[in-house]
């Protein structure tokens, strides 16, 4: 008993806390925002102001949930499963292309269970392939057999992500998929791999894209939100309508703001999809520059202690993992505080640990269990 007790103790004070609070403060500024941004919406809310304020929250407690659980098993034990996880993800993926599969804003990416839940397979698509790569490019680095993963280690590495990339094309899922390429470089460039690789995958990634736009393989409403972005005067009440609202409830909110359930924008229900994918509109126009500088600080420290925790793993597996989830991480909040910003194209994915949505937050609390896992193995003088 006492010594249970000495273990429990030990990982406690184990844990990076400043990530933790770091993570937590991140959504319980994400819960007011997603509050802010629904409650005035009665098509959507079925008339209770707080219908998606509880449900963020029961997907927060959950999330927390899944980060305590996968903290107690451990990243080292969980490698002994990661086929199964691999499998049973490729599975769900599949499933989205079946008459399971639902589509949401253009995107077939979803699967409706039934009572009102879904499930988005292509987030928690991002920890296994994350996981499954690092396996793979650690397994004889760890073992003593290599200095650095071979060709043949990485060629096997990138065709695990190969497969359920394909399949999340196939949705199409364009913003998934781009987060997806970002995550294979940042695991590259920590596995050790010749730069080759890295160089390698951003020549064959282009080349793609030019691929994919010349044989018209992408929707009409993705080529719409590439034409916007170009050129943001182009159809301010057609294809420009999100990026310009976004833009507008922004701009409006100044310093500190117009206060939280003020902004004209918001209750106005002028900014469509406000509660997920423009999330961070309601912080720009209802807390002001200072209130969405505070959710750009926060993100930056929990990448600060990620990446501080990825340069403390006793073993390439960790620091594999942690770097990827790091790379995860960083471009998703690009890209999604970008999009609202007119800097990068509308791809459709949530701002981690803010927007609604329980896929988007049950994947990236078990990324915060696996960075914190990754530092509970640390040595003590570390």
């Amino acid at each position: 008993m006492v010594g249970k007790l000495l273990a429990r103790d030990s990982v406690v004070r184990r844990m990076d806390w400043i990530l933790t609070a770091a993570a937590i403060a991140l959504s319980a500024v994400g819960s007011l925002l997603v509050w802010s941004a629904t409650r005035g919406r009665t098509s959507i809310n079925h008339g209770d102001p707080q219908y998606f304020l509880i449900r963020h929250l029961m997907n927060l407690a959950i999330g927390i949930g899944l980060a305590v659980g996968t903290i107690a098993v451990g990243h080292r034990r969980v490698r002994g499963v990661i086929p199964i996880l691999y499998g049973v993800s490729i599975l769900l993926l599949l499933a989205v292309l079946s008459p399971l599969g639902s589509t949401v804003n253009g995107a077939h990416s979803w699967i409706v269970i039934g009572g009102g839940f879904s499930l988005q397979p292509s987030e928690f698509a991002k920890i296994t392939i994350v996981l499954g790569m690092a396996m793979i490019l650690s397994g004889r680095v760890d073992a003593g057999d290599q200095m650095h993963p071979d060709n043949r280690t990485v060629l096997q590495s990138l065709g695990l992500a190969i497969v359920p990339m394909g399949v999340i094309l196939l949705m199409p899922d364009l913003g998934s998929t781009m987060v997806i390429v970002v995550t294979l470089l940042g695991v590259l460039l920590s596995s050790g791999a010749s730069n080759r690789w890295v160089f390698g995958l951003l020549t064959v990634g282009a080349a793609g894209a030019v691929a994919v736009w010349q044989l018209h393989l992408l929707s009409k409403y993705q080529i719409d939100r590439f034409a916007a972005f170009a050129n943001p005067a182009l159809d301010p009440s057609g294809v420009g309508y999100n990026t310009a609202q976004a833009r507008i409830a922004i701009g409006s909110g100044g310093l500190l703001g117009k206060g939280l359930f003020h902004g004209g924008q918001t209750t106005g229900q002028f900014v469509p999809e406000q509660q997920t994918d423009f999330v961070f509109t309601v912080a720009g126009e209802e807390l002001g520059f200072v209130g969405a500088g505070l959710i750009i600080v926060l993100v930056g420290i929990i990448l600060w202690r990620a990446c501080r925790i990825s340069r403390q793993a006793t073993d390439l597996y960790g620091t594999i993992i942690t770097a990827g989830i790091v790379a995860w991480f960083a471009f998703q909040s690009f890209e999604n505080i970008g999009m609202t910003l007119g800097i990068m194209p509308v791809a459709g994915i949530p701002l981690p640990f803010v927007s609604y949505g329980g896929s988007s937050m049950f994947a990236v609390w078990i990324g915060v269990g696996l960075l914190q896992s990754v530092r509970i193995q640390r040595p003590v003088s570390a």
